[in-house]
């Protein structure tokens, strides 16, 4: 039996189950045939809605703490499963594998958050202008969420979404990527497992809280276009969520868009080059470059450009690339041929565009269908329509700046908005790059790369990343309606604004 196959089975996979349907899941590690799987039918995507419903009319009267405890469970069954579920995320999306046990730490992580959350979801008291009355804020349950994922984090949006909309008295229906539905399937079984702990303690929870959709765009469709889903959580092109947000609109529902990502660093000359150049490193080529928040554009202050691409040349070179089940492996595969096509396309672009390969580019041979490739450093110089471009692979474009007032413009001069950073030890360069006149983006790090934020803070970006925000801080507002009350314990009917109204 193959490593794969091993990891298939620990994961609850048996053969028979893997090749019944009509979908093809290839592991980007050797590309290799992991399953064949059926796809749902429009009519059992719209016959999902409608349970969803059903499950939603049961739910939202349960006491939030009592939603929180069966989100504790779920969180002790992925720290049982956190070993199998994170090989199970490396075989199927390419990401080395200590980031795909990372993934599911962030699962855990999240589901901790929630628990605290579900005693937490205040509301406020308001002064009111008139006498004998009372006003207040509460906030209830939204309805179903729809949550549609990405081949890149095939798991921990999916929880993101899935234990605040829980504890927040929604269902969830879960579209995963084409190119990673056995991870879903996977936390489909955790998670009723998790079910059967909390109805054997005594809590009843309605079938439909959590379905899985396998299939393609025409699924999606039906999640996005259907006037139950009260909330549609896309991850995924800037391009398809401008589809989502249109169609969503049209109905009058509410759409939480994660879109694309540009990400810059600046590096002043003040920075601690040794931290820039390994936070350089892990932003441009971790998950080979297809994070959402990874690393592309490294704008440096033109008096230590060449000392800086020297040091990093040398550390690109040292980096091993192949197996990512391997544990002294940085760099795993790209998802797909379409991927590294993507890549090529773009650095032949950046050379049109007067751009410079300084190093990479070339695929790694020796991994038979598996797009491995080397990380790449491009010298611009200016920011062209390809560096204004995301490419979804390691490639790092860089270029050179003499005022910082002149890196935040270069930064900020992109259509996404998601995250950004600066190297520096002088506290007026941070707090001017923190400032209403700095960066543009929803994430702004000081010594600290683009990659790799905690779910403490709420995710997202600004312009077209979307605007959406998941996670941490506030991001459970999203999932519910605000309702503000008015109460009067008077024996009189005052009118605010002094309105008067006798008859």
């Amino acid at each position: 039996m193959s490593t794969i196959q091993t990891i298939l089975k620990k994961n609850g996979f048996f053969r028979k189950e893997l090749f019944s349907g009509d979908l093809k899941v290839y592991s980007p590690i050797n590309g290799s045939e992991m399953a064949s799987i059926n796809q749902h039918s429009r009519a059992e995507a719209e016959g999902t809605v409608l349970k969803s419903k059903e499950a939603f009319d049961k739910w939202r009267n349960v006491p939030a703490p009592v939603r929180g405890e069966l989100v504790r469970l779920l969180g002790e069954e992925l720290r049982a499963e956190k070993e199998s579920l994170g090989q199970l995320v490396t075989i199927e999306c390419g990401k080395v594998l200590s980031e795909g046990l990372g993934e599911v730490q962030e699962m855990i992580d999240i589901c901790d958050f929630a628990v605290g959350l579900s005693r937490q979801l205040y509301g406020l008291t308001i002064a009111s202008e008139r006498p004998g009355h009372h006003m207040r804020e509460v906030w209830h349950p939204l309805g179903p969420v729809g949550v549609i994922t990405a081949f890149n984090f095939p798991v921990a949006v999916w929880s993101w979404n899935a234990a605040l909309a829980i504890v927040c008295g929604n269902p969830v229906i879960w579209k995963p990527s084409e190119k990673t539905p056995l991870t879903a399937l996977a936390c489909d079984r955790i998670f009723k497992r998790a079910i059967e702990k909390f109805e054997k303690a005594g809590h009843s929870a309605p079938e439909g809280l959590l379905q899985v959709l396998i299939g393609g765009r025409d699924i999606g469709e039906v999640i996005v276009e259907h006037k139950a889903v009260a909330l549609v959580s896309a991850t995924g092109s800037t391009r398809m969520g401008s589809v989502v947000a249109e169609n969503v609109a049209a109905r009058m529902g509410r759409s939480l868009l994660e879109l694309g990502g540009n990400n810059a660093m600046i590096v002043t000359p003040k920075a601690d080059l040794e931290l820039a150049i390994r936070a350089i490193t892990f932003g441009a080529v971790g998950t080979a470059g297809q994070r959402c928040t990874s690393l592309r554009r490294l704008i440096i202050h033109d008096s230590i450009k060449d000392d800086v691409i020297e040091k990093l040349v040398q550390v690109y070179m040292s980096l091993k690339i192949g197996d990512p089940l391997s544990h002294n492996t940085l760099i795993g595969p790209l998802i797909d041929e379409g991927a590294f096509n993507d890549m090529q396309d773009a650095i032949k672009a950046a050379d049109v565009q007067g751009g410079g390969v300084v190093c990479g580019g070339m695929q790694v041979k020796g991994v038979k269908g598996g797009y491995y490739v080397e990380p790449t450093i491009i010298e611009m110089p200016r920011q062209s329509s390809i560096v204004r471009q995301e490419t979804f692979a390691p490639i790092l474009y860089v270029m050179t700046y003499s005022d910082l007032n002149e890196a935040i413009e270069i930064q900020n001069d992109v259509p996404q908005g998601l995250s950004s950073c600066i190297f520096t030890n002088d506290i007026r360069e941070a707090e001017l790059f923190l400032s209403a006149s700095g960066s543009d983006c929803g994430i702004a790090n000081v010594n600290i790369g683009p990659s790799g934020a905690e779910i403490g803070g709420a995710f997202g970006g600004e312009k077209e990343t979307g605007g959406g925000r998941e996670s941490g801080s506030d991001s459970w507002k999203a999932y519910m309606r605000r309702q503000t009350q008015t109460v009067n314990y008077s024996r009189s009917l005052p009118l605010a604004q002094g309105v008067k109204f006798d008859f």
